[in-house]
């Protein structure tokens, strides 16, 4: 009986033994477990961290290249600067040196342009010296540019040469024979300049040689119909034709 007790004691000893065991183990397990439920968390939490770092690593690069492209271009537009501001300090220095030369250069030409109409067959005289005083003065106005002075003399100059393609007519007070009468004068172009009296029973030319080359008006007969039509033309007053009219060349008609 009693080795039967000691017997059931010893099971129950084993048995508690074992159930403790067991318990342990559970409980180690679980312990695992949850271990391995943090370290996971701890893994995809690092992934996570992993995958945002290289997403910035990559935008990171990406900035980075471009701001090479972006430098690369402004040193080329800085080197082009610098350059350019060379050239701009050479076309001073040009400048400067043309702007000294422009107002003698604008006194030549309005030399040449006065000779020019003195030597000129006589029209339309008032109109062209007043042009000319006009440039005189301006080219003496300290207040006006030199930008000015150049284009009132180019322009003198335009005008003057679009004489060589117009025709016109007006009245003036011309010496005919010693006495001043007062006409008609009809230009066409530079090639001839004509006067008719206002009764038509007179008409001329202009002859740049005669009177020793001083240049006289000389009567011509035969023209007064022709000289006429060209007054009509030149008032517009008349369809354009052709007229026949005396031309005076050099070394003869």
């Amino acid at each position: 009986m009693r080795t039967y007790f000691y017997l059931l004691s010893l099971l129950a000893f084993f048995a508690v033994s074992e159930n403790t065991d067991i318990e342990e183990i559970l409980s180690e397990n679980e312990s695992n477990f949850s271990l391995s439920e943090e370290s996971q968390s701890q893994v995809n939490d690092l992934s996570t961290e992993k995958d945002s770092l290289l997403a910035e690593w990559k935008v990171v690069v990406k900035q980075v290249e471009g701001l090479k492209i972006y430098n690369e271009q402004k040193r080329r537009q800085i080197k082009a600067q610098e350059e350019r501001l060379v050239t701009l300090a050479d076309q001073t220095k040009q400048v400067v040196v043309i702007q000294r030369q422009i107002p003698p250069l604008m006194e030549r030409m309005a030399d040449s342009l006065e000779q020019f109409v003195n030597l000129d067959s006589p029209f339309s005289l008032d109109e062209r010296t007043k042009r000319i005083n006009q440039v005189r003065a301006t080219l003496s106005d300290p207040k006006v540019t030199a930008s000015e002075q150049v284009r009132q003399v180019l322009e003198a100059y335009n005008i003057e040469r679009e004489y060589g393609r117009t025709i016109e007519t007006y009245e003036d007070a011309i010496e005919i024979d010693g006495e001043e009468k007062v006409v008609n004068i009809l230009r066409i172009g530079r090639l001839a300049l004509l006067y008719q009296l206002k009764d038509q029973s007179q008409a001329g030319v202009w002859d740049s040689e005669a009177d020793n080359g001083q240049g006289a008006w000389v009567e011509v007969s035969g023209y007064r119909l022709p000289i006429r039509g060209g007054i009509r033309m030149a008032n517009k007053t008349a369809p354009l034709d052709l007229l026949a009219i005396p031309v005076k060349f050099k070394g003869g008609e």
